[in-house]
């Protein structure tokens, strides 16, 4: 019975510690089939110039009095024309090349009796099959990488064109290199794409920001919280999207928005936000101690420091020891912004203290009030480039007194020049701040093209296509850490044989 209960006990328990482990993203990045033919055009011509690269030893052998030796091979063409790349669940990409041909060129040294040949040969590999299997997984600095490969190379056919004097002799004889050139071919398939896929497109997603800095102020951390979702349609990243003052890196902000969903596959690429994306922006702003303006003198626009001189005129009468010190206004945000995302739109709630006070010269800054002001700005999201970016605009405004009603009644000739001050002068100043905006989480060559923004209850996506700046060869060859080899272990690779007494 007590066996009984404890396991009753354990399944009520399950659906709590999956609720638990589980972490609400920021931002997720969903990349449909549609993108992935957009990869798979880019991919097939890397892998063309991977596999043109391939690098065999030497062939030498012996049968009878018929001595060989193969060097200097060259992959001189490929036609990968059957090629597909399609999603696998749970967290793998298939990439298969059918019934492809390479076309090879490389060096003979051919002996028969006391007939010696050299020159080239022309081979060409045909019904090359390949098959391979790559998983993604999170890394431990949370970025996304490729953990494990898979791969099966076969040749169904090899065939061997021999010109020269001796061209009928060897051509019955060829057998012999046919079959080893197919077999050292195809066992160097694999490896290739194996580097190409573990260093060469990992350095590609090394590029891929996890942590890093938006300006002097604050940092945003872009790391993965658990590894791809990959369905037969869809690959799906949960990113953290949570930003941090740069004085402060190690803070963390817990996500209680709503989880983003992404339901969509008609667009190469989807990117949602969750109300937390932005709200960890502001508050980290707020922590770093930006969000406070302060303007004197000339800045002030003369219209109404007038109507403020008049309002406090009573108060300002009576200071000593001059009435024409200029005026100083300090507005400070109280509390970290909050933002709203409807389907209607985006809006952000500010609160701020609005200290108005004169300074003296020579004296300290004498306070003639302190208000509260709040503020409710429209705020349009859009995407350029990577790089998310983010306009406001005022859209209600209204001030009272923190000491008295009869205070707030007095400031109500101050509403409407107090918000064309903020309109004209502090808007601008806080569009010039977000205009440069953030960067989404994309390997570097690739952009988002014909970007359209739907705003849901609790977050937004963005829907784009996606295009490649760069080419993926350029941008690892670019970005790539080539590791250095000391001049002690460096070899001279061998020279080719040269006669037939090396045969």
């Amino acid at each position: 019975c007590e066996m009984a209960a404890g396991s009753c006990l354990l399944l009520l328990l399950l659906p709590c510690l999956a609720m638990t482990s589980h972490s609400t993203p920021g931002c997720r990045i969903r990349i449909t089939s549609k993108g992935l033919d957009l990869v798979k055009q880019e991919g097939l011509r890397f892998v063309e110039q991977e596999l043109q690269n391939i690098t065999m030893s030497d062939l030498h052998g012996q049968e009878g009095q018929f001595h060989y030796n193969i060097s200097q091979v060259k992959v001189t063409d490929l036609q990968l024309a059957l090629s597909d790349l399609h999603f696998q669940p749970q967290q793998h990409l298939a990439f298969n090349i059918n019934n492809a041909s390479i076309s090879l060129r490389f060096r003979r040294q051919l002996l028969y009796w006391f007939f010696y040949d050299i020159g080239s040969i022309n081979a060409s590999a045909d019904g090359v099959h390949i098959h391979t299997v790559l998983q993604l997984a999170k890394d431990k600095a949370g970025r996304l990488k490729i953990s494990n490969m898979s791969c099966e190379a076969s040749i169904a056919r090899m065939h061997a064109g021999f010109s020269g004097t001796l061209r009928k002799v060897y051509e019955f004889l060829s057998t012999f290199i046919v079959t080893g050139m197919r077999y050292l071919l195809s066992q160097q398939i694999c490896p290739s794409l194996e580097h190409a896929s573990l260093v060469l497109l990992n350095s590609l997603l090394d590029t891929v920001p996890v942590r890093s800095y938006v300006d002097e102020h604050i940092g945003i951390d872009y790391s993965l919280l658990q590894d791809p979702a990959v369905s037969t349609d869809t690959l799906d990243l949960d990113f953290k999207g949570m930003f941090f003052p740069r004085a402060r890196e190690n803070q963390e902000l817990e996500n209680h928005a709503v989880e983003p969903v992404i339901k969509e596959t008609e667009r190469m690429v989807y990117v949602a936000f969750s109300e937390y994306f932005f709200d960890s922006a502001m508050q980290a702003y707020f922590q770093a101690g930006v969000l406070a303006i302060e303007l004197q003198g000339e800045k002030i626009p003369k219209d109404l420091e007038v109507l403020l001189r008049a309002t406090f005129f009573g108060t300002i009468f009576m200071l000593s020891p001059t009435v024409d010190a200029p005026l100083q206004l300090v507005l400070q945000v109280s509390a970290p912004p909050r933002c709203t995302i409807k389907p209607s739109g985006t809006s952000v709630s500010v609160s701020a203290f609005l200290n108005i006070s004169m300074v003296p010269p020579g004296h300290p800054p004498v306070q003639l009030s302190s208000m509260v002001l709040e503020t409710k700005l429209s705020a349009k999201v859009f995407l350029q480039g990577k790089a998310l970016r983010m306009q406001m605009d005022l859209r209600r405004f209204r001030i009272y007194s923190k000491q008295s009603a009869l205070e707030s009644l007095a400031l109500f000739s101050l509403q409407a020049p107090l918000k064309t001050l903020l309109q004209l002068t502090i808007m601008p100043i806080i569009n010039e701040r977000t205009k440069n905006g953030v960067q989404i989480p994309l390997p570097e060559g690739m952009d988002f093209t014909k970007e359209v923004v739907t705003n849901h209850a609790g977050f937004l996506t963005v829907g784009a296509d996606l295009h490649f700046s760069k080419g993926l060869r350029e941008v690892i060859d670019q970005y790539r850490t080539v590791p250095t080899v000391p001049p002690a272990t460096s070899a001279r690779p061998a020279e080719p044989s040269l006669g037939p007494h090396q045969l």
